[in-house]
């Protein structure tokens, strides 16, 4: 799962959710200086990868794609996960995403002293492009495949995933949504037991 799902799965808690969301760049046990629910959060994103990576629906929606983009088929599927929780957020939520997206926005600069370097340098380009909104679009997963593939050089082709999506749309969107219902329940009994 991608930032959205991370942070949407972390229930109402800020720090848990900056935890969750700043973890990839987190190795090992160097989360002991954090505080208790960055912690959490930091164990909890490690918790939604393991499981995810490992689920058999996030696996078919690889397998699509992984003649062609190897071992990128799992960071684009995360993506275009994150586009059907955008896109169906008020099957998920209340709260209106925009809201929710700037509660989160607000949440990181309230608390940028505890901000990993990596976070704190990411953090202007993600709020003035408004990443988390551009989830919602399949314009928007392009412009983030895009910039995703200019970060590798464009040896990953991941800006090219788009035409996938497209053509599997129904495909991916019913394997998220029932993917996502078992995340959910088993993230949020891991949460708890934290």
């Amino acid at each position: 799962m991608n930032f959205l799902a991370h942070i949407y799965l972390s229930g109402d808690n800020d720090l848990i959710k900056i935890g969750n969301f700043m973890a990839d760049g987190i190795r090992g046990k160097q989360f002991a200086h954090f505080p208790e629910d960055v912690q959490k959060g930091i164990l909890l994103h490690r918790f939604i990868d393991t499981y995810t990576d490992s689920h058999d629906i996030f696996r078919q929606s690889t397998k699509r794609l992984h003649d062609k983009y190897h071992h990128y088929a799992g960071v684009i599927v995360d993506i275009v996960y994150d586009h059907f929780l955008a896109k169906n957020w008020t099957k998920y939520s209340d709260e209106k995403l925009e809201d929710f997206i700037n509660r989160f926005y607000n949440s990181l600069h309230q608390n940028y002293d505890i901000l990993t370097e990596k976070t704190q340098g990411l953090m202007p380009y993600m709020i003035e492009r408004n990443w988390l909104l551009t989830y919602r679009t399949v314009e928007g997963i392009q412009q983030i495949l895009t910039q995703m593939d200019r970060r590798s050089k464009n040896t990953s082709r991941m800006q090219f995933a788009v035409e996938e999506l497209k053509e599997y749309y129904d495909e991916f969107e019913s394997e998220f949504t029932s993917f996502f219902e078992e995340l959910r329940k088993n993230a949020n009994e891991k949460l708890i037991s934290l």
